[in-house]
């Protein structure tokens, strides 16, 4: 798969029973940290493999991963997905902005 990010991917860790750790595949970036530059999306589609994996709820998965969707077809672009000449948000505003779309639905 072409992500065209690290920001991308989510991960999951799973036990036989499905319990898992869930978090971004591209740790920590402590060279951002504090800056509102990380890409937050990885963190959020992790939160949707942990509602589709071990809670068992593919609806609410199915919800964060289309508010996430629809964010990236209205537009918005973190420094690490975005093209020359694309507006560029930050960490906050990416969050805020899967949230409003949540909130649409």
């Amino acid at each position: 798969m072409l992500a065209g990010s690290i920001g991308m991917l989510p991960s999951a860790s799973l036990d036989a029973k499905q319990k898992g750790l869930y978090e971004p595949i591209h740790g920590s970036a402590p060279d951002i940290a504090g800056k509102d530059r990380a890409n937050p999306l990885a963190t959020i589609l992790s939160l949707a493999m942990m509602f589709r994996h071990t809670f068992a709820k593919a609806e609410v998965a199915a919800r964060i991963e289309r508010a996430v969707q629809r964010v990236l077809q209205q537009g918005h672009r973190t420094a690490d997905i975005a093209l020359s000449g694309e507006t560029v948000i930050g960490t906050r505003a990416m969050g805020d902005a899967v949230v409003a779309a949540l909130r649409a639905a």
